[in-house]
């Protein structure tokens, strides 16, 4: 089992920074679909795709939030962490095959636990794909959980 620890709010500070990276798969883009119902064909259609801007399907671009999601959630401020809102724009695609990185800083510490994070995701190339920024609620307690193990997933 992989275990994590937080960073409760008194021990974050302005600058602080964090990292998080997957690699965009087949898989990834099919149960992405599955799970939130977007069965763009930009997404899962390689003949459609070819015929629009991007020449090549892509990644959904809220597979990126996703894994801003995970990487405030996991990396900093860690488990306990609750999202408040969102914000993102989105500057390139993310296609199959592409490494995101997810780079979070800390910009401001707000009053009752809050706290204010970039959040930009970065290709393998080190171009900007996703930037954006978090409010979420910091957690009030160091904590070091047990992650889930998940059972495997086909796909048929």
């Amino acid at each position: 089992m992989t275990q994590i620890t937080n960073t409760p709010y008194d021990a974050l500070e302005v600058g602080q920074t964090a990292s998080y990276s997957r690699t965009v798969e087949e898989r990834d883009v099919q149960l992405f679909a599955a799970v939130s119902g977007d069965h763009n064909p930009l997404h899962l259609d390689s003949a459609f795709a070819a015929g629009t801007i991007f020449k090549e399907r892509i990644a959904h671009g809220m597979f990126s939030g996703a894994l801003i999601s995970a990487a405030v959630a996991c990396e900093l401020p860690g488990p306990g962490t609750i999202y408040i809102g969102q914000t993102m724009r989105f500057t390139l695609p993310a296609k199959l095959g592409d490494t995101l990185t997810v780079r979070l800083e800390i910009l401001e510490k707000l009053p009752k636990f809050r706290i204010r994070i970039a959040t930009r995701v970065f290709n393998q190339r080190d171009e900007l794909v996703v930037d954006g920024e978090a409010e979420i609620l910091a957690p009030r307690k160091l904590q070091t959980v047990e992650l889930t193990e998940l059972p495997p997933i086909t796909i048929g």
